[in-house]
């Protein structure tokens, strides 16, 4: 395993209710995991599961009840923690992030975070050019656009961009294709594997879909009402669909027929899609090969 640049241990969050007294809600119960420095990862559960509040820990948004975040070097559980170089190296875009847009120039909006690190005007400039490239949105076409003019799609590209112009190390995503249509999702997850490969950053997925997450992720972890239930690779975890349907999730549509074929009894090894069906498709033409 290579180095791990956000180390969670034995997290439990408890949000406690300040006006009513002793009312008390455990969101966290007793959470591990390892996140590869470069690597991609999903975290999936369904509503209500701590998602949000897990990697809401991970830029310091929220403290731990109990246990430590390790967070490349920082831990969050640490008073004297420096928060504000923890967020520089943490982007986080949360849902319908689009209607945070509010100035009147896609350049202006890109350049807030930047100009707000209080960098020099020239690299605001250039890391806000570089990021409108880095999410299909070519600068000398749409710098100077007004964002309201976008449509849905480029919007929530938009708002990436502003999010890489921070220059983040670990990029965290809350459920980012929530609202677009498909061919929306495809087009913003290709932006994701380019921004993967060109700045080696770390990205962690939010989602309740395991289709969504299939062709991205490196590793899964599954969380159901606070508690980590599974973790691991992902065809490991989509081999198990019967467990993943008790925690109200569906495997991807082809994983779930691989488990109805192996149902039937034939032996498909438990491999990636790509290395089952092709092992389907050698054993018909070995096959039709012995019939002729």
């Amino acid at each position: 395993m290579s180095e791990p640049i956000i180390t969670v241990d034995h997290l439990t969050h408890i949000y406690q209710a300040k006006s009513s007294g002793p009312l008390q809600k455990v969101a966290l119960r007793d959470v591990s995991m390892l996140i590869e420095r470069g690597s991609c990862v999903a975290i999936v559960g369904v509503t209500g599961s701590g998602k949000s509040t897990l990697v809401q820990h991970f830029n310091g948004l929220l403290r731990p009840t109990s246990g430590k975040v390790i967070v490349d070097g920082i831990e969050t559980t640490e008073r004297a923690s420096d928060l504000t170089l923890l967020r520089r190296r943490v982007g986080m875009l949360f849902q319908y992030p689009e209607s945070q847009l509010f100035e009147s120039t896609l350049f202006a909006d890109v350049a807030f975070g930047p100009r707000r690190m209080r960098i020099g005007r020239r690299e605001v400039r250039r890391r806000v050019l570089a990021a409108l490239d880095m999410v299909g949105l070519p600068h000398a076409e749409y710098a100077l656009r007004n964002p309201f003019e976008l449509s849905g799609g480029q919007r929530r590209r938009a708002a990436l961009a502003g999010v890489l112009a921070m220059s983040p190390k670990i990029l965290i995503l809350d459920e980012p294709t929530v609202g677009l249509d498909a061919d929306g999702r495809d087009e913003f997850y290709a932006y994701i594997q380019h921004i993967r490969r060109e700045q080696n950053a770390t990205i962690v997925l939010v989602s309740h879909d395991m289709a969504e997450v299939a062709a991205l992720a490196d590793r899964l972890f599954v969380l159901r009402d606070g508690q980590m239930v599974m973790q691991g690779e992902p065809r490991a975890i989509f081999a198990q669909v019967d467990t993943l349907r008790s925690y109200g999730l569906a495997a991807p549509p082809l994983s779930e027929l691989l488990a109805l074929l192996r149902q039937k009894g034939l032996a498909i090894p438990d491999a990636t899609l790509e290395e089952a069906f092709s092992s389907l498709r050698d054993r018909n033409l070995l096959a039709e090969k012995n019939r002729s």
